[in-house]
């Protein structure tokens, strides 16, 4: 898990997002993708794992990530600018079980046009439901991520669903996994976009890469 950051750490995380955060662009394919410019961490999960709800919970604005009923609705890259300092990267959600193997086919070129030779990107963030743990959708990303050479973090969401004991377990299962993959960060956060757990310490992990171009 993350280890606690000090109080300077939170309050920089805290002071960044309170930074305004305004849409830039969306990409629908490789080739419409803005120039890199400022340091990019970018999120990415499974459909329906919580990712435009935990992205709104960071950055303070409940409208600003889409949320949908319906798993896989975001079907493009999309760039928010953290007060000048960031660029949040909201990559499509992947594993809806209805997809076509046309669209799976044009997510995996999407994402992996954006992976590679992306200078400015610091780290994705690989949301993981922490009631499931990981999923075979989910290691195809990692190994991915792997390829590319890209360090990736897990943010372990609606941890409020989930018991304390089915909690510690699914951590413990998600650490020994990520021993095993070269690009992965160790370190794991716990979260909860409704109850607001892990919120501060993922701003101030995140506010750590900025400005480190």
């Amino acid at each position: 898990m993350i280890q606690p950051p000090d109080e300077e750490a939170i309050e920089t995380g805290r002071k960044l997002f309170t930074q305004a955060c305004n849409f830039v662009a969306g990409a629908a394919t490789a080739d419409r993708l803005p120039p890199a410019g400022l340091v990019e961490v970018a999120f990415a999960g499974r459909s329906n794992v919580g990712k435009s709800s935990l992205i709104n919970a960071l950055v303070g604005q409940y409208s600003l990530a889409r949320t949908s009923r319906t798993p896989g609705r975001t079907q493009q890259i999309n760039f928010f600018d953290l007060g000048g300092r960031l660029m949040v990267v909201d990559l499509p959600g992947y594993g809806y079980a209805r997809a076509s193997k046309t669209t799976i086919a044009a997510w995996t070129r999407l994402v992996n046009g954006y992976l590679k030779g992306r200078v400015s990107l610091r780290r994705v963030m690989l949301l993981i439901d922490a009631r499931h743990g990981l999923k075979p959708p989910d290691r195809d990303i990692m190994t991915m991520l792997d390829d590319a050479a890209v360090v990736y973090q897990i943010i372990l969401t609606k941890a409020d669903k989930t018991k304390p004991a089915a909690l510690d377990a699914v951590v413990a299962e998600t650490a020994a996994e990520l021993a095993r993959h070269g690009a992965a960060h160790p370190e794991i956060a716990v979260t909860s976009a409704l109850a607001g757990a892990g919120i501060a310490e993922t701003r101030a992990s995140i506010a750590a890469l900025a400005d480190s171009l």
